[in-house]
């Protein structure tokens, strides 16, 4: 898995947002590590903890780094002049919380450097694409067409055409909908699995979206009672659907017992 860092001026902000991301996977997340503070108490960014914190969790599989305000910036970047480690690494304009939560989850399904940096600087889509909806995304946060998961990464491959392609759907009996535990839990079920999934708000005509990509499935914004038709080609094309299938029927083990 690639290594996560967070940089904060906050070490109490930082903490909350890993913790936040952590309730999203499973016992064994990606490596991070936080690099907070200035010492002694002091809100500010230290390139020298960055750069720790960087060699702390460098495994050979490229590091990510996060940063909440400019002078984190700052500090990251004079970072990459003290670490060691040879590890490519990655400066995001990703979303701090948004972001560091699609990120950590994609992670932990073992994606690339590459991967998870676009799914995460995608992240603020979903949440726009949701307030558009309801009429409430002011103009100045609207993001551009391309910018957006539909568009974006995080939109699925065409598989329509594929002969093997196996198609199901099912009703969404989630109170609160497909949000962003059941959408992890998604990503999850999905990684290492040899097929590509699509997911789709026949309700709402909304999607297709990859099922591989936690802000492309929380776009659908898909609510209670909400069918969802999943669309799998691959090897394991069935198993997938029928996975998906039997979680959706169970809430995501979200439902009172």
């Amino acid at each position: 898995m690639i290594g996560i860092v967070v940089v904060s001026h906050s070490p109490a902000l930082a903490q909350a947002a890993v913790d936040l991301a952590l309730e999203m996977v499973g016992e064994t997340p990606p490596p991070i590590a936080i690099a907070a503070g200035a010492g002694d108490g002091i809100i500010g960014t230290d390139a020298v903890k960055v750069a720790a914190a960087i060699d702390e969790v460098a495994n050979g599989e490229g590091v990510l780094v996060f940063m909440d305000l400019g002078s984190a910036v700052l500090s990251s970047t004079m970072a990459t002049e003290f670490m060691t480690t040879t590890d490519e690494v990655r400066l995001t304009d990703a979303p701090f919380v948004e972001g560091l939560i699609a990120a950590i989850v994609l992670a932990n399904a073992g994606a690339s450097l590459d991967e998870v940096d676009r799914e995460a600087r995608a992240a603020m889509g979903a949440k726009q694409s949701q307030l558009a909806d309801q009429g409430g995304a002011p103009d100045a946060v609207d993001a551009p067409a391309a910018e957006t998961p539909a568009a974006d990464a995080p939109a699925a491959d065409a598989v329509s055409a594929d002969p093997t392609e196996v198609t199901a759907e099912a009703p969404l009996v989630n109170p609160d909908g497909l949000h962003a535990r059941p959408a992890s839990l998604i990503v999850q079920a999905l990684a290492g699995v040899d097929a590509k999934l699509t997911i789709t708000d026949v309700t709402a005509g909304k999607g297709p979206v990859s099922g591989n990509s936690l802000i492309g499935i929380m776009s659908l914004g898909a609510a209670k009672d909400h069918v969802l038709k999943f669309t799998a080609t691959g090897g394991s094309a069935q198993e997938a659907v029928d996975t998906l299938v039997a979680m959706t029927g169970e809430g995501f083990g979200e439902l009172a017992s």
